[in-house]
């Protein structure tokens, strides 16, 4: 099995601010604005479509980034693991789609059936000030896992019409409904954990716990890690791609292994047979990992 840190969603560079943790502790994690032209208009979602918990999240996106994306902008849903974003149609399946040299790299480590993607991203404390929602003053952008997806098979989108042909479900899918990307592919998730049963395939940690940071804590930068110890490479296995460079890497200590992570890149691979720890860390993260879900309201109260 093969472990794929991936990261998604808002941060400086798409969408311009981080995702946001409210004050009780839930989080949601902003998908990017689509920049795609290809896509067709009869597909395209906005943020005022898309949905958490129940209510459309486009008034929120408006606040947190100050209009400068707007709640009418096509929002690129992927990847798309919360099933309750948007109405469904039947046979829809929680997918993630990659691309381009992205893509090509994840092909370079072979992922496929069986390995499973764990989706991070920036975020930030919020709170009320006044009638508006902003980012918490005392508060530090951190990486955070969000999501997760283990595939049960692998789609290429080529040619587009079959693909829409044989998955109808996922017509709406900006890997699906574009046709602008080269080596354009899609992750399926599988029904079920292989090593957690108890957990869907594929989905969304909607409740921030300190088992999902990755930030080191005290750290000026979200880049700075805090990884179990296990993570550091020794001998002749093979690192988390990307992330070769010894340099990057601090000392083992009984709290882990710091690692400057890589400011660029999305697909961060670990060969869970050369790390056979791995597995145990996966299912302590899922075992200690709440499964509260989203309802009622957004919990922006600070009270």
């Amino acid at each position: 099995m093969k472990l794929i840190l991936s990261r998604k969603g808002f941060d400086s560079s798409s969408g311009g601010v981080p995702s946001p943790i409210f004050p009780d502790g839930r989080m949601l994690s902003l998908p990017i604005p689509e920049q795609d032209e290809w896509a067709e208009a009869s597909y395209r979602i906005t943020y005022e479509q898309l949905r958490w918990p129940g209510e459309p999240i486009g008034d929120l996106v408006e606040q947190l980034t100050r209009r400068s994306v707007s709640r009418e902008h096509r929002a690129h849903i992927d990847p798309d693991i919360f099933a309750g974003s948007l109405a469904r149609g039947t046979g829809w399946r929680p997918i993630f789609g990659q691309s381009d040299a992205a893509q090509a790299h994840l092909e370079n480590q072979k992922v496929g059936p069986g390995d499973i993607f764990l989706f991070f991203g920036l975020f930030r404390e919020v709170e009320l000030k006044g009638s508006f929602l902003g980012f918490a003053s005392s508060s530090r952008e951190k990486h955070v896992i969000f999501g997760w997806l283990q595939v049960d098979e692998v789609v290429q989108v080529v040619p587009v019409a079959a693909c829409r042909a044989r998955m109808p479900w996922a017509v709406y899918h900006p890997h699906v409904c574009s046709r602008g990307y080269s080596h354009n592919t899609l992750y399926v998730a599988s029904e079920r954990l292989s090593f957690d049963g108890s957990r869907p395939g594929a989905g969304v940690f909607h409740q921030y716990c300190e088992n999902l940071r990755l930030t080191a804590p005290d750290q000026a930068s979200s880049s700075v890690w805090l990884l179990p110890a296990w993570f550091a490479p020794a001998g002749h296995k093979s690192p988390l791609t990307y992330h070769r460079s010894r340099e990057r890497w601090g000392t083992v200590t009984k709290q882990g292994v710091l690692l400057r992570s890589v400011g660029r890149g999305q697909e961060f691979v670990l060969d869970c047979d050369a790390y056979p720890e791995a597995r145990d860390w996966l299912a302590e993260l899922f075992h200690n990992a709440p499964l509260t879900r989203p309802s009622g309201s957004r919990g922006l109260s600070t009270s």
